[in-house]
């Protein structure tokens, strides 16, 4: 019901990794499951949130490039008034990865909201002569600082929290071996009372990352391999996880591990083709689900 009251609600519009679920290049056990039907896997669009403390106006963390068809799965962030209008009131970037931005591209319809992000992110949008396709007598662009609360549309309030990261891959430096360190961010998201977290990138899970997310009632954080030779044992790629900037679910250091004892409601999301998570039946995902875990997929709905 569009604008009942209630605490937050957090809406996932995507929770695959880059190159969503399946990947259209990708001929894996589990893409292949995926383009079979097989009911055990659900096939995802990139990762993205939306967030809304009043169900009328709604914020959006992530662009995703899959931002268009997400949008038309969820009613909710359909137009209600007149021939040119959304719920969509704020759009808020966390990374500068492909993944993480390039769903602005297809916003390009001059329709009023504003893009919160940090200013390195803004400044990248900036230095891409692409994204003047969004208008600036129309899309406003408004720099956040970490951890100086800012008040967006819908009841939300937002705070940009940091993470550790690492540069996009097309900001690399050629032949690099190591993860290059680059401002990451994650999203606090407070309304009624309530709050979310959401987290999709994070190399290492820190004293402070924890202390961050303790005090939330969900974490949408970081799921994208189980192990962090993932990539490299299933044949798929030659880089670890912690290469790329995500620390693994699993082993030592992991986010089983790391987030063992957060009191809120902790919910996986950014999860590669690759993950055996995905698999509903996998040893993996019981080993997940013991542990007090959730896997998002698209459409998950949570309120708080």
């Amino acid at each position: 019901m569009r604008g009942r009251a209630s605490g937050l609600t957090a809406l996932v519009l995507g929770a695959a990794a880059g190159g969503g679920f399946p990947q259209w290049n990708c001929g894996c056990r589990l893409c292949r499951l995926a383009r079979s039907g097989d009911p055990r896997v659900r096939p995802s669009t990139q990762a993205s949130i939306a967030v809304s403390g009043n169900e009328t106006d709604w914020v959006v963390v992530g662009a995703s490039p899959d931002l268009r068809q997400q949008i038309l799965q969820n009613p909710r962030l359909w137009p209600v008034h007149g021939p040119r209008q959304s719920p969509i009131a704020a759009i808020v970037l966390l990374g500068g990865d492909v993944d993480a931005i390039a769903g602005l591209l297809v916003l390009r319809e001059r329709q009023p909201f504003t893009v919160y992000a940090p200013a390195p992110l803004l400044d990248l949008l900036r230095q891409n002569s692409i994204f003047n396709v969004l208008d600036p007598a129309v899309v406003r662009q408004e720099p956040i600082v970490p951890y100086e609360p800012v008040r967006c549309a819908g009841g939300v309030l937002l705070t940009l929290l940091e993470m550790p990261g690492k540069v996009p891959l097309y900001l690399e430096s050629n032949g690099a071996t190591e993860a290059e360190p680059w401002p990451t961010y994650a999203a606090r998201l407070e309304a009624n009372g309530r709050s979310v977290i959401m987290a999709p990138a994070c190399a290492e899970i820190t004293g402070q990352v924890r202390q961050q997310l303790r005090d939330v009632d969900l974490v949408f954080f970081d799921g994208t391999l189980f192990t962090d030779d993932e990539m490299v044992a299933t044949g798929l790629g030659q880089k670890t996880g912690r290469r790329m900037g995500h620390v693994p679910v699993s082993g030592p250091g992991g986010t089983l591990q790391g987030l063992a004892d957060m009191p809120g409601r902790r919910i996986l999301l950014h999860i590669n083709n690759s993950n055996p998570i995905l698999l509903r039946d996998s040893p993996e995902r019981q080993q997940v689900e013991a542990a007090g875990f959730e896997v998002a997929y698209d459409g998950m709905e949570v309120v708080l």
